[in-house]
């Protein structure tokens, strides 16, 4: 029995560790575990709509198509901005992360403190500041805006030597692949 315990103990794979995750992750795969994490981003936001639905007794709008809980836009980026930072503090992976092995590491490869990850966010979200210009620009330019600055945010992910978007040098993170 303890031989057999020792074998299953030997085959399973070791822990991450800091040394293992010392390769820098392409743009081209944190764009795809984006596109993975944008799935679970729109089921947090179908929940926050849910929630409040239910706190305003089903009148989030009103006749107009207009915002009638000002505090809803808030509470919806604390639930989207809370699954990144819990997921990057628990592991430093979020669900899109996992299947492709990256993680979200300090420069020395170490566990980064929340207050990195919540600046990490921001700088990550700003673009969609442009959505505000919206009603003076309109929504189709409003959005083209948003997407060229998170073009140039991950650009600069084209020339970092470490591969770090612009959010990552900000807030001296990168995003690394297990080795």
């Amino acid at each position: 029995m303890r031989t057999m315990l020792g074998v299953a103990r030997a085959s399973r794979k070791p822990p991450m560790t800091d040394t293992t995750a010392s390769l820098p992750a392409p743009l081209w795969l944190r764009l795809i575990a984006l596109v993975y994490d944008l799935l679970i981003v729109v089921a947090i936001m179908l929940v926050a709509n849910m929630v409040g639905l239910a706190l305003t007794g089903g009148h989030l709008l009103d006749e107009h198509q207009h915002l009638r809980a000002w505090w809803f836009p808030f509470f919806e980026a604390a639930c989207v901005g809370g699954y990144f930072v819990a997921s990057w503090r628990r592991g430093g992976q979020t669900v899109g992360m996992r299947p492709w092995r990256l993680r979200v590491v300090s420069a020395s490869g170490a566990t980064v403190p929340t207050a990195r990850l919540l600046l990490r966010l921001a700088v990550a979200a700003l673009p969609l500041l442009a959505l505000g210009l919206s009603p003076m620009i309109g929504l189709r330019e409003a959005a083209l805006a948003m997407l060229a600055t998170w073009t140039v945010w991950f650009a600069v992910a084209l020339v970092d030597p470490r591969r770090r978007a612009l959010h990552d040098l900000v807030a001296g993170t990168e995003v690394r692949r297990a080795g």
